[in-house]
């Protein structure tokens, strides 16, 4: 397959040191496929954030591209923090970020206050000028907390207005919702690329609870597809490939800019698909 889309992974920083050797491994794997960046996922203060900027150094020293996701929330974080931590992925020659929404507080008297992604990117443009390819997040299934379809559409723009470059989105499964978002954003003026994101199939019930975290809805026919095979986890692993690889055909074949694959830093079931795409190390 001609490299004429934009491929993609995604990695969060693990808490054990096995972990942490299990990621370097699957890193140089992965970039024997020659993406053209490696993503890190992003925890609002404390050892987390500390852990994704050290694995964002990591792979920039390895020379590899990197895309650091970020996220700013009052209480947890300063002005001042932020820009230092960007101060140091600059020097590093991080060239991408990945700008996001603060979670929201979970206890409704905290005093944190959640930065949204639109403010981060103005913030970054403000501070940094051009100096970093700014990504954000898309949801064509719809953001869990959005209001309603239009408003996740509207804060989409509003994204873009404040200077972001590029959109990933949050995984799913019915290549419908990715077609008819793009067209709903294209409508409201919206013409930057929005890149799908990725998800292998490995386990059924991890996949379940992250879906209903995500708001990605896994079809009726594939729950009850992996259902049937129960503990059997090489079927479920064999025909998540089959399912997965047939989404990435039709998007790439209706035009989508790339692919974003959320690892779980894991490599051989995103080795697996792209294979079966035609992407190998030996053809990238």
């Amino acid at each position: 397959m001609a490299k004429d889309w934009l491929l993609s992974f995604e990695f969060f920083p693990p808490k054990t040191q096995p972990g942490a050797e299990k990621l370097a491994r699957t890193r140089e794997t992965l970039a024997q496929l020659a993406p053209e960046y490696f993503s890190v996922t992003y925890g609002a203060g404390g050892s987390t954030r500390d852990n994704t900027r050290d694995i964002v150094l990591e792979t920039r020293a390895a020379g590899l591209d990197v895309m650091p996701h970020l996220s700013f929330a009052f209480g947890d974080d300063d002005a001042n923090a932020i820009k230092a931590l960007l101060e140091t992925y600059s020097q590093a020659g991080v060239s991408r970020l990945l700008a996001l929404r603060g979670d929201l507080p979970s206890d409704p008297e905290s005093t944190r206050k959640p930065i949204h992604a639109n403010e981060l990117v103005a913030f970054i443009r403000e501070h940094f000028g051009e100096q970093f390819n700014l990504q954000v997040a898309a949801y064509p299934e719809i953001h869990p907390d959005a209001k309603s379809y239009q408003d996740d559409i509207y804060w989409l723009g509003e994204k873009f207005k404040a200077g972001a470059d590029s959109a990933i989105t949050q995984y799913f499964f019915n290549i419908d919702a990715y077609w008819y978002f793009l067209d709903q954003a294209a409508k409201a003026g919206i013409d930057k690329p929005i890149v799908p994101g990725i998800m292998p199939i490995t386990n059924f019930t991890n996949l379940a609870r992250f879906s209903a975290g995500c708001g990605a809805e896994i079809p009726r026919w594939m729950a009850k597809k992996l259902e049937q095979y129960g503990d059997d986890q090489a079927s479920i692993i064999a025909f998540g490939s089959d399912v997965i690889t047939q989404l990435c055909e039709r998007l790439l074949e209706g035009g989508a800019p790339g692919l974003h694959f959320y690892t779980m830093n894991q490599a051989e079931p995103s080795v697996d698909i792209l294979s079966r795409l035609g992407v190998s190390a030996d053809q990238r």
